[in-house]
């Protein structure tokens, strides 16, 4: 089996509450997501997905992916899809850095290998664990009020993890923790995610005036040492995310005791190869994780769930459903929620259908 061509579709995802914000006034509306296909001279088709949190959330754009793509499917012609670790070793020596152009095709692969051997991207993956996988709810940046009254009707819905979006003012982010936090029950687990956006000082004014507070602290400043201070100066449970892109940097935290639990999203890290490494040391260093990616609708949550489900369960905090979030579907056989949980498909690769209709036209080619 050899790759024969890469292609691309652009599909945009609204939101179904109409916007997302987060720290420093960041907000996106619409989604630009982009399909990625890899199709074999055998007729097998696989596809993958890569849907950046706008251009201002991490090193990667929407554009970026598309021309990433254009400037690596040459090299990977002919290359057996099959062959994930010496693809991703050609895709590395053609394009240096740029984790995230090679993720939707890596997740496609994955699909592929999946459908040749007739099993579930899962079951490759190191088993299916568990039943289904529970899910949290992120919560847009507003006023405690009104994030408290979303928190209230997610949770009639059966979700129990909640990541409210803070980062903002340090006074107002301490009422949105208090206000959210009243509201749940035993057993919720509710996690203050800043998103990058407090300086240092105001990270250490928030931890400080809900000490009393069951809340996990995620990624409460830009830069490593500014969370690992706060780490040390406080007993909340700690996540980190957005410093943590690759085995060396998850092997620093580790040493430094940096946090409890890490973020990991596929096309942070390069794709589903590249998180099963990093998942597989969490799992052997004990660290628990949230296992999901920076944004994307049915095929991005199809890939969070194989990931997530072949996740021993004591090692998955959460994942998310980004599809529930969005008001377009562009595959059948995606993962749906139900009451606050999903599970991975049971068909081979992925598990999902392509809607030709919402694809449209091929943004990239290459064959």
């Amino acid at each position: 089996m050899k790759i024969a061509r890469i292609f691309a579709h652009r599909v945009d995802l609204p939101l179904v509450e109409g916007s997302y914000k987060w720290s420093g006034g960041k907000s996106v509306s619409v989604f630009d997501s982009t399909i990625v296909g890899v199709e074999t001279d055998s007729g097998l088709i696989g596809y993958g997905e890569v849907c950046p949190l706008g251009p201002f959330y991490l090193p990667a754009y929407a554009e970026g992916v598309r021309a990433g793509l254009s400037e690596l499917a040459p090299h990977l012609l002919g290359c057996d899809p099959r062959e994930l670790t010496k693809l991703n070793h050609r895709m590395d020596a053609a394009l240096k850095g740029h984790p995230y152009v090679k993720s939707g095709i890596d997740i496609a692969c994955w699909d592929l290998l999946g459908q040749a051997a007739g099993l579930p991207v899962c079951l490759l993956m190191g088993g299916r664990f568990g039943e289904n996988i529970r899910l949290y709810r992120a919560i847009s940046q507003e006023s405690p009020e009104e994030m408290a009254k979303k928190v209230a009707s997610y949770r009639a819905e059966g979700y129990t993890r909640f990541q409210l979006k803070v980062g903002g003012d340090p006074d107002v982010d301490i009422e949105r923790i208090r206000a959210v936090r009243a509201l749940l029950k035993p057993g919720d687990r509710l996690v203050a995610d800043a998103n990058t956006g407090w300086t240092q000082h105001e990270a250490m004014r928030v931890v400080r005036a809900v000490r009393d507070i069951d809340v996990y602290v995620e990624q409460p400043c830009l830069t490593y040492e500014e969370c690992l201070s706060v780490r040390r100066h406080t007993d909340h449970p700690f996540i980190l995310d957005e410093n943590v892109d690759g085995l060396d940097m998850l092997l620093r935290a580790k040493a430094d005791l940096a946090m409890d639990v890490v973020n990991l999203k596929i096309s942070k890290l390069g794709g589903l190869t590249r998180t099963k490494q990093v998942r597989d040391l969490c799992v052997t260093m004990g660290i628990a994780m949230t296992l999901e990616d920076s944004w994307g609708g049915d095929i991005t949550t199809a890939a969070i769930a194989h990931l997530a489900h072949s996740t021993p369960e004591e090692f998955r905090f959460t994942s998310t459903d980004f599809n529930s979030y969005v008001t377009i579907s562009a595959a059948t056989g995606a993962p749906r929620r139900e009451r606050g949980f999903m599970q991975a498909s049971l068909e081979p690769g992925l598990g999902i259908s392509p809607r030709r209709d919402v694809l449209g036209r091929r943004v990239v080619e290459i064959c």
